[in-house]
């Protein structure tokens, strides 16, 4: 990749997060374009010349989250632990987040209400991979006898609904910590693998 490819393509990363940020303190039907390429001191037609619209800078966006959470799921499933302390881990890293990427995260539970046939296949491929990460590390714990389970599929379902779950009522004004909340929902979760 060339300089003039590398500056591009921190350029584009850089327009990701700042509309990353905006879309969680703004929300994401109240994020305009002009509210993006403000936050970057850019102009809007400035924004144009690296995405087309806002459905396409929202998909790209997403998926650098997503990418993101993959990598880290996947990391952890390679760790050399436990199938207990990989699941434990996994669940604290994705509700973290739920948490710290709200508006973007959201984008994955319900995305045919938000993107166009256009991107709703890769999105939907992607997300299915992510959850297929929890699959394995319930799979590796059943295979090592750490697990005890019939319904593993169901099992990641109840998991992964029950944490995201957590973008409807988290506050961090709250009773308790998110680290306390992330401990308190892993030692849950647990208990119905084991």
């Amino acid at each position: 990749m060339s300089l003039r490819e590398r500056k591009a393509a921190k350029k584009k990363e850089d327009i990701l997060r700042s509309a990353s940020s905006v879309i969680s303190r703004q929300g994401f039907h109240k994020t305009t374009m002009e509210d993006i390429a403000a936050e970057l001191l850019m102009t809007k037609g400035s924004l144009y010349y690296y995405f087309k619209n806002k459905e396409e800078l929202l998909f790209h966006c997403h998926d650098l989250i997503l990418t993101g959470a993959m990598e880290l799921i996947e990391d952890i499933y390679q760790e050399n632990i436990s199938s207990v302390e990989k699941m434990k881990k996994a669940i604290k890293a994705h509700l973290d987040i739920a948490i710290q990427e709200k508006e973007i995260f959201n984008l994955i539970v319900k995305p045919e209400q938000i993107f166009s046939e256009d991107h709703i296949e890769d999105i939907v491929n992607k997300r299915d991979v992510y959850a297929g990460l929890f699959d394995k590390i319930i799979a590796q714990g059943a295979e090592r006898g750490e697990f005890h389970l019939r319904q593993q599929k169901m099992a990641r379902m109840i998991i992964l609904g029950a944490t995201n779950w957590i973008q409807v009522w988290y506050s961090d004004k709250g009773e308790f910590s998110k680290d306390e909340i992330e401990e308190i929902y892993a030692d849950y979760l647990l208990k119905m693998l084991l």
